[in-house]
């Protein structure tokens, strides 16, 4: 697959993410990153620490338990950071559903 930018990136990653349950793993795992990051600033510098293992925690589990497939952070780590915040605020706005159904038709 030739990736050249985020918009050649985008379908392949809404592919991967098809179904509903792993969406909701990987917006909770980004919803609590980002709480940890938040943490990291307020609270402690410890909190960063969590950030990560709590993003991939829960976007990994899915992609190996529910979706069945290898995570798109192996080959494109930056789009596949930024498609999981584009994905979570269509989640939140209520449009990922149509993006579903026209890459994964």
């Amino acid at each position: 697959m030739d990736i050249r930018s985020f918009a050649d990136f985008w379908p392949y990653y809404v592919r991967a993410h098809s179904r509903p349950r792993t969406r909701l793993l990987h917006a909770t795992g980004s919803l609590l990153a980002l709480a940890s990051v938040v943490l990291g600033i307020t609270v402690s510098p410890w909190f960063f620490l969590g950030a990560p293992l709590i993003g991939y925690g829960f976007a990994w589990y899915g992609h190996f338990f529910v979706e069945h497939n290898k995570p798109a952070t192996f080959g494109h780590p930056f789009y596949s950071l930024a498609a999981d915040y584009v994905m979570l605020w269509k989640m939140l706005t209520g449009t990922m559903g149509a993006e579903v159904a026209r890459h994964c038709a």
